[in-house]
């Protein structure tokens, strides 16, 4: 079963570019009629918008989103000695390359994996969650990064948040253009059917603004939920021992204080909420809730 999950993670990249493509088309239909009088026109800047931020995030995300989170890179074993030969010894048992292992300064107790592939992969842990876990619990939570890493999981997150940026900042550039954008113009203004167009255009545009970066974020976060459950399974499997895994899980639902400094386009890339927030209705919580991760591994391993 975890093999066909994670040959199903690969294809959702496709599913994930289409989806994401699809609404930047959307985007930029709506620029190009409302902006230029073209649709092809805005089509073209959005994908290209896109383009380029996917092509900068894919082939440089490890340096990227571990500048945003301020993290700072191992160079050696003797930087932190347990940390490392636990990172080392679990990527020999998942049978991929050592990732690079990187140390966040920050006292709340936290960890993720980032990278296009298990060859360009890294993990973190925050400074926090190094002291505060013991050999078995700091093994169980690297043995779920690891995991992500050998599901393609990190691809998957990495192009997400690549198109999710986009999005947002596209959505960015129309909320702002409407700041000294009229919906009516002054060769419109004799003309009543031609500033009726522009006026739906106008709150066309409007919706897109608010609902895009929404829609972008509800799609990244239902693939970070879903990403973490197989994870804690996996990574439960990769040790043998679930129990680090659920100790450690409980110690990160007994945390209740954020991270100091967390970006939040990767804060999905964690493996609890690094601002710590939680919705009430659970929709836009960017993890499933750990009491739910607890009882889904103590039912599998029972």
């Amino acid at each position: 079963m975890i093999y066909e999950q994670i040959d199903r993670n690969k294809r959702k990249t496709y599913f994930i570019f289409f989806f994401f493509f699809l609404l930047l088309a959307a985007l930029g239909s709506f620029i190009g009629a409302y902006f230029f009088d073209n649709i092809y026109s805005g089509i073209i800047i959005a994908l290209v918008i896109a383009i380029v931020y996917t092509l900068i995030t894919y082939f440089q995300s490890t340096s990227i989103v571990m500048q945003m989170n301020g993290a700072k890179k191992l160079n050696s074993a003797k930087d932190a000695p347990e940390l490392w030969h636990i990172v080392e010894d679990l990527s020999m048992v998942a049978d991929i390359p050592l990732p690079d292992i990187y140390i966040i300064d920050d006292p709340s107790p936290n960890a993720f994996a980032t990278g296009r592939d298990p060859k360009h992969a890294a993990v973190a842990v925050t400074s926090g969650l190094y002291k505060m876990m013991n050999r078995e619990e700091l093994e169980g939570v690297l043995a779920h990064e690891i995991s992500h890493v050998k599901n393609y999981d990190i691809r998957v997150s990495t192009i997400s948040v690549a198109l999710s940026s986009a999005i947002i900042l596209i959505c960015s550039i129309i909320g702002n253009a409407y700041r000294w954008w009229l919906p009516v113009d002054r060769d419109d203004r004799d003309n009543n059917n031609s500033g009726a167009v522009r006026i739906v255009l106008w709150l066309v545009g409007l919706v897109f603004a608010i609902l895009g970066p929404l829609i972008a974020s509800l799609v990244q976060m239902a693939i970070s939920r879903n990403r973490e459950y197989l994870a804690d399974v996996s990574g439960a499997e990769l040790t043998r021992n679930p129990q680090g895994l659920i100790n450690a899980l409980e110690k990160l639902k007994e945390s209740t204080k954020p991270m100091q400094r967390v970006d939040d386009a990767s804060a999905a890339l964690y493996i609890d909420d690094p601002n710590k927030k939680k919705h009430f209705s659970g929709l836009f919580d960017t993890h499933p809730p750990l009491d739910k991760r607890i009882a889904a591994l103590k039912k599998t391993f029972e």
